[in-house]
């Protein structure tokens, strides 16, 4: 049976409730995930409207944590995104024009805008939901927390949330398309694209070779997605951006995507992949998830921690968003300026290495492996404050070669995010491993990453898209 938590903004709002599985989002990020648990459901009724917020927080933890929850981070980046054509009745849109309308798990005490409810939560799969009307058949949907509620529509929301059976969990049903045909996505502007021109033409090359016919497309030049079998991002992937969005909506409809949209979800935030790493034993450098500055936990950071200490951005790439402090000083400066952006923040220990391993992991194989020297005088592989040196050496190596505890963890954190195409980022010290991130669209330029085996890898890349081509086939 499913142990079911429902979390909450704060303790205050968590005691109004007075229920024993109820919890504030500071009480589930500090105490959960819990060993040996049965298996977990989580109701988020935090506000998740504002990105990177706790509620925001709340559902990106539990995917890590591998609980089951409402709304998913897909949910929650989608109602931000979309706007909604809706046939509306006369009554239907009467009932709108007088006030908003809360949706409950699906429900609605409106008895005219039922089959509206329905449709939406099937859609957008929340515990709440505002619906107000823009136009004459134009919605407007948003989610909502349990603050803005009076007593009558938490009464409502309760009684719902009893009715919610096990089919409101599982995904629907998706789409597939039968041509074989590739969008190649790219933007030409990006300063540090992850493949260059000639690693791109040897992609559509290779492409060729395994029967894809590969095209070459900007975001402004795709026009429609569902023209295609296959959606290989080569472009510089972000949640709160389009290649997420373009992700989530050709896999909604059948297309093969690579990088899917869960691994962009997962990948792009260092929370996540902290906590997925903790709970499922990779080994990584010591690590802790803040949420304030204040005296208390700048004391507890400093037991844990000696100086220097590496604060991160959940989200950043190519060495940016991470920054290193001396002092106590640096570090109030540093957090208060990172919290003014996102919720949380790591804090890491540091450990300098001359280099970083790379390997490319695809479905769970490593494919290729580099080494990534840090820049001049620098303690990371990119210097973005320096005009010459920017960026360290390399050396390319066959997989052969690599140290057997730093392929393993790379397989190990690889494992946790999924099937697709990763580059992880791996320090090694006396023999010992530690994973510091999972990309989930790794750079392969030209006589860089492709330096042992050459033209290979870019067969091995599109032998995988066929292969789950062919696997959906099947089930068309």
């Amino acid at each position: 049976m499913l142990k079911t938590l429902i979390v909450v903004e704060s303790e205050q709002t968590a005691a109004e409730f007075g229920l024993a599985n109820v919890l504030s989002f500071e009480q589930y990020l500090q105490d959960y995930p819990k060993r040996d648990e049965p298996k977990t459901r989580i109701i988020n009724l935090c506000d998740t409207g504002q990105y990177l917020s706790k509620g925001y927080y709340c559902s990106l933890l539990a995917e890590a944590r591998k609980h089951v929850v409402l709304p998913t981070v897909k949910t929650i980046n989608a109602l931000r995104t979309e706007h909604l054509e809706f046939a509306l009745t006369n009554i239907q849109r009467k009932a709108l024009e007088q006030k908003p309308q809360w949706v409950f798990f699906g429900q609605t005490d409106e008895a005219a805008l039922e089959a509206v409810a329905s449709t939406l939560y099937k859609r957008f799969a929340a515990p709440l939901l505002c619906i107000r009307l823009l136009s004459e058949n134009r919605l407007i949907v948003e989610q909502g927390s349990i603050t803005q509620l009076d007593e009558v529509q938490k009464s409502h929301l309760f009684s719902a949330m009893t009715k919610l059976s096990e089919s409101v969990w599982r995904l629907g049903n998706k789409q597939h398309l039968a041509r074989w045909e590739m969008a190649i996505l790219v933007d030409p502007q990006e300063p540090s694209p992850p493949s260059d021109e000639d690693a791109i033409a040897k992609f559509v090359k290779a492409a060729r070779k395994n029967g894809i016919h590969a095209q070459v497309k900007t975001i402004q030049t795709l026009d429609d997605i569902n023209q295609y079998d296959a959606l290989f991002i080569r472009q510089t992937t972000a949640i709160d951006h389009v290649t997420y969005r373009l992700a989530t909506k050709a896999e909604g409809a059948g297309v093969v995507v690579m990088d899917d949209a869960t691994s962009i979800l997962r990948c792009c935030n260092k929370v996540y992949l902290h906590d997925a790493f903790s709970y499922n034993k990779v080994p990584t450098l010591k690590t802790q998830v803040v949420s304030d500055a204040c005296g208390h936990t700048l004391e507890q950071l400093e037991l844990l921690f000696s100086y220097p200490m590496v604060l991160k951005m959940p989200e950043g790439s190519f060495s940016r968003g991470v920054y290193k402090v001396k002092d106590r000083q640096q570090l109030i400066e540093r957090l208060e300026e990172l919290l003014a952006e996102s919720a949380l923040v790591l804090v890491q220990e540091y450990l300098y290495t001359d280099f970083d391993w790379r390997i490319g992991v695809l479905n769970g194989r490593a494919i290729y492996a580099c080494r990534y020297h840090m820049a001049r005088n620098h303690w990371q592989i990119y210097n973005h404050d320096s005009k010459r040196f920017s960026s360290g050496g390399f050396e390319t190596l066959p997989t052969f070669e690599v140290p057997r505890a730093v392929l393993s963890a790379a397989l190990k954190a690889c494992k946790v995010i999924g099937n697709g195409l990763y580059g992880v980022d791996i320090k090694e010290v006396n023999g010992k491993a530690y994973v510091i991130e999972v990309n989930d669209n790794p750079s392969i330029d030209h006589k860089v990453e492709d330096a042992y085996l050459g033209n290979e890898l870019y067969m091995l890349i599109m032998a995988e898209f066929v292969r789950r081509l062919e696997a959906r086939g099947k089930y068309e």
